[in-house]
């Protein structure tokens, strides 16, 4: 007798285990395992620890670095709900995979780093370990998604909905996508 798998299911309403990361190497980053929105710090001080915690959770903490939203995980979680739902009703697609398409599309592979050589400073192009270049995606789309909000009448929903369409499509019109252009753009002069 096989069990069937139950259905991963996140805020409730969409399913995890349809959603596929194309890119192996941040396979093992992105968690997709855990429908847990609130994981408590459970993974804090372990190595390689945020890795463990799922990866729309790790998008909720990072949307709460802003000042709107500092300390108020409900609130953010309604936020990222309205922004999942927003998604579903414009691409007909299942959110998660356009926030992992969106990841992987805003996630840098090169950056430059300075090296002191005898008192001089020299720019040196450098690859991105896996987790950093899931740090910077998260960072980067949650500061575009509120970057967009300020001197807006849109709402913070809306405006991570349209974040996250424009960077799961890689359109340059995107904050993160053109960071990590950016960032890119700096570390090959650098090499």
């Amino acid at each position: 007798m096989v069990k069937e798998k139950a259905p991963l299911l996140i805020l409730e309403k969409f399913d995890l285990n349809e959603v596929k990361v194309t890119d192996k190497s941040l396979e093992r980053y992105i968690n997709l395992d855990s429908n847990r929105l609130h994981s408590s710090a459970r993974y804090a001080h372990q190595r390689f620890g945020k890795s463990k915690t799922c990866i729309v959770e790790r998008l909720i903490n990072n949307l709460m670095r802003s000042g709107r939203y500092t300390g108020k995980k409900s609130k953010t979680i309604q936020v990222v709900e309205r922004a999942f739902e927003i998604i579903s009703k414009k691409s007909k697609q299942n959110p998660a995979q356009v926030f992992i398409d969106a990841l992987q599309n805003t996630a840098p592979r090169e950056e430059a780093t300075r090296l002191m050589i005898a008192g001089i400073s020299i720019p040196k192009a450098v690859d991105v370990a896996p987790q950093r270049r899931v740090d910077l995606a998260l960072r980067s789309i949650c500061k575009g998604a509120t970057k967009a909000t300020y001197k807006s009448k849109k709402s913070m929903e809306e405006c991570l909905a349209d974040e996250l369409l424009r960077a799961s499509k890689n359109d340059s019109s995107s904050f993160a996508v053109s960071k990590k252009d950016e960032i890119e753009r700096i570390a090959k002069s650098a090499r």
